[in-house]
């Protein structure tokens, strides 16, 4: 499945230039251009506005008509108006300063392509956006990743640490379905299959297996563990006549409880 087009924003005082990019868009279908400005503070109400993927910057906008001569300052306002995500900026300049350069790129600037290089062109700009697009669509995924990830462990650390508390100890059998089972049901919270065919499916085992394996650890967990640490630490009604909450009591149980926790 093909992306969507790059959303770009040209802001350019050069009127030839400017013909070239329209030009150039117009025969792409992996670009769309949403504004093109010869002003710096348009060019900011039209990132505001319209939330462009990727812009264009001049850096001489000598011949612009309402806004500043250079972009120094779109740059540092474009930082204040606090985006929910960071448009890519290619500054495009006839200036060849290493100290203009790194200013650049303090103020945000993700790219610097000199006009007067034999190989810059309209397409060679755009295929720069298209490039950085992909790296940073890399990026983002790896992020979630990692996020996700980081997640999942923390959930996994509250199980266990509740678990300890009561006297299901990582040694029982059952241990780890009970884990699994909350696990799934937090992550999973409108799936349709029981939990138990779940943990089948996952362990190979029958659904006896492995409601039993569940209810000894609950079984052993109150025959070891002391009144005041289940009664602080679980504190749902448990069965009179049995003195031990079912299996799925005892998930759902954990399942609200760490749910709130985190």
């Amino acid at each position: 499945m093909e992306s969507k087009p790059m959303k770009i924003l040209i802001i350019e005082d050069d009127i030839n230039d400017c013909n070239k990019f329209v030009n150039c868009i117009k025969n792409r279908k992996d670009i769309e251009l949403i504004a093109l400005t010869d002003s710096d503070t348009e060019g900011l109400k039209y990132v505001k506005l319209k939330h462009p993927e990727g812009i264009v910057l001049d850096l001489e906008l000598n011949n612009s008509t309402t806004g500043n001569t250079d972009s120094l300052e779109f740059l540092s306002n474009l930082r204040k108006i606090n985006l929910n995500y960071e448009p890519i900026v290619i500054v495009t300049t006839h200036v060849n300063s290493k100290r203009t350069y790194e200013i650049l790129h303090r103020n945000g600037v993700d790219l610097i392509l000199y006009k007067d290089h034999p190989n810059y062109s309209c397409d060679y700009v755009l295929n720069k956006f298209l490039n950085l697009r992909k790296v940073t669509l890399k990026q983002t995924v790896n992020t979630l990743k990692e996020e996700l990830k980081e997640d999942e462990n923390k959930i996994s650390e509250c199980i266990c640490h509740e678990l300890d508390l009561i006297g299901v100890t990582a040694k029982l059998k059952g241990r780890q379905y009970i884990h699994d089972a909350i696990f799934y049901l937090i992550q999973n919270p409108k799936s349709n299959i029981n939990v138990i065919q779940y943990l089948t499916k996952i362990y190979k085992k029958s659904g006896n297996t492995i409601t039993n394996g569940i209810q000894n650890a609950i079984i052993h967990a109150w025959r070891v563990s002391s009144i005041e640490d289940l009664t602080t630490y679980y504190t749902a009604r448990v069965n009179y006549e049995t003195g031990i909450p079912t299996p799925m009591e005892f998930i759902y149980y954990y399942v609200d409880k760490i749910k709130k926790m985190i």
